[in-house]
């Protein structure tokens, strides 16, 4: 199949004539919704959040031109949970994704579905990572699994075909393709568009392969973090930089992947010979081993990360061309947070706040007003209820979350939550993070691990942003605990989840 084919495959929509499909100059009723979510994109590492290491201008546009959300959390970290919980804006143990091994049952109600019952037009393009088929979109093409970033397999409509070229490059196009000209203009729109960058083992774009060779890192400052306050489960995670991280893979000290066709075989080779050669002649061990990982390691990362927003100028230059970014809800987030070194880690899952905290930015031209800063709690379980909110329908009572569309429109909305709950199951597994859940207040977090072990953290992140700090035993602040332990039983009890129901969840599944 072509690219254009997917604007029509299986019949279900008749491609338009070149640009036949503008949007009417006039404001719509019901705005388009572009959604742009990356794979484990920090916040660090977005300029608009005061990013130290990168500057992403195209994202920081829809910042500029719409509202920085600075507490949107992420309620189970880890990549299928994630994009379940958007999906459903129900909490992992209702909508049935807990881990990454788990099967999303399509039959239940999404945002999408109902989007599309209300006469939008549906699509969905790049990771899926839930293993079944997607449901509720008119036209999809997704990554099978992880996804590759090179020479990339895609489904499309169930048909399996490979793609030359960079993947978050490919995805762009095809996007581009809908917005240009691939759309019943009759009806607005909802795409999709989940990038797999910056997803580890960060194999950045062909012209991004050298981009951070001179770059100077600062180094965060929990990188050698002794985890002496912290409990069990800080020390004993499979997920740092000094220990877990490959040379061969990772590091890029082994051959070119072999998906690579000639061309970008030698042009990896470039890049990465002359490093491979360097470090084998630098005998490197100890603490300067470490720098030399955590440097290597955001080089690729970031040079992911570039080939990211550049995409995201693309699609905005592409909605301004098409006349579509007058009516165009435009969204750019991620599953989750990320590791860039904090604690000596990478990857996410724990609640620390690298990992917690998923970065969001929203432009509407005429409804969010330019240059917006929010610092309201809201989380991936708010995004359905939102994205309903805006075109005008109600959310489905199981649904969870709350919708944050007037806090777009700069209202104050009373009685809005000051409290997040989180919980994280997956565990033994990859990085062996334990099982946890935990409650976030504006100042304070309280933190549970389970299973084999038994251990609570509670931070003062006003006093102790780093979280370096366990002060669960210390009776100044006793008051403060009692009372996030009332706020996190409260919490389990209103999303129906309890510690006991999370026992049993973990009998369970060592019974599989």
């Amino acid at each position: 199949m072509r690219r254009r084919d997917f604007v029509r495959s299986a019949g279900l929509a008749t491609l338009a004539l070149p640009f036949a499909g503008l949007a009417s100059p006039r404001p719509a009723r019901r705005p388009n919704i572009l959604f742009i979510m990356a794979d484990d994109h920090a916040s660090q590492a977005v300029g608009c959040y005061g990013s130290r290491l990168n500057r992403t201008p195209a994202i920081d546009r829809i910042a500029r031109e719409g509202v920085r959300f600075d507490s949107c959390f992420c309620t189970n970290g880890i990549c299928a949970p994630s994009r379940a919980v958007i999906l459903t804006g129900k909490h992992s143990h209702l909508n049935g994704v807990r881990d990454n091994s788990v099967a999303f049952d399509g039959s239940q109600a999404t945002f999408p579905k109902l989007l599309r019952a209300a006469g939008y037009e549906t699509a969905l393009l790049g990771k899926w990572h839930l293993q079944s088929d997607p449901t509720g979109f008119d036209r999809w093409a997704i990554l099978p699994g992880q996804g590759e970033y090179y020479n990339p397999d895609l489904i499309e409509m169930g048909r399996k075909s490979r793609r030359p070229g960079y993947v978050t490059d490919i995805l762009t196009d095809f996007a581009a393709d809908f917005l240009r000209s691939g759309r019943d203009a009759s009806k607005p729109f909802l795409l999709m568009l989940h990038h797999k960058a910056p997803h580890r083992n960060w194999q950045p774009a062909e012209r991004h392969l050298a981009l951070f060779d001179d770059a100077v890192f600062p180094e965060p400052p929990t990188l050698r973090d002794d985890y002496a306050t912290r409990s069990r489960a800080a020390a004993e995670q499979e997920m740092t930089i000094r220990d877990h991280m490959t040379l061969e893979s990772d590091l890029k000290l082994g051959p070119p992947p072999e998906r690579m066709d000639e061309a970008q075989k030698a042009a990896w080779e470039r890049a990465y010979g002359p490093k491979r050669e360097a470090f084998r002649k630098a005998g490197l061990a100890g603490d300067s081993l470490l720098r030399w990982k955590y440097r290597r390691y955001l080089q690729d990362y970031l040079g992911c990360v570039a080939a990211v927003d550049e995409s995201v100028g693309r699609l905005l230059d592409v909605l301004d061309e098409t006349g579509l970014a007058e009516d165009t809800l435009v969204v750019y987030t991620s599953d989750q947070g990320f590791f860039l070194g904090e604690h000596g880690w990478f990857d996410k899952r724990f609640m620390y706040e690298e990992s917690l905290r998923m970065p969001l930015v929203m432009r509407f031209p005429g409804r969010i007003r330019p240059g917006s800063v929010n610092s309201d709690i809201v989380s991936n379980l708010d995004f359905a209820p939102t994205f309903l909110d805006a075109a005008g329908r109600p959310k489905p009572a199981a649904m969870q979350g709350r919708s944050f569309w007037p806090l777009l429109l700069g209202r104050r909305v009373a009685g809005w939550p000051e409290s997040f709950y989180y919980h994280y199951y997956e565990f033994p597994a990859v990085h062996m993070a334990k099982r946890h859940f935990g409650v976030r207040t504006k100042r304070y977090k309280l933190i549970r691990f389970y299973h084999d072990v038994d251990a609570w953290e509670l931070y003062d992140l006003e006093k102790d942003p780093l979280e370096t700090n366990n002060v669960y035993g210390d009776p100044a602040y006793e008051r403060v605990r009692r009372g996030l332990e009332a706020e996190l039983r409260r919490l389990q009890a209103f999303y129906r989840d309890s510690e006991e129901q999370a026992r049993r969840l973990v009998r369970a599944d060592a019974g599989k």
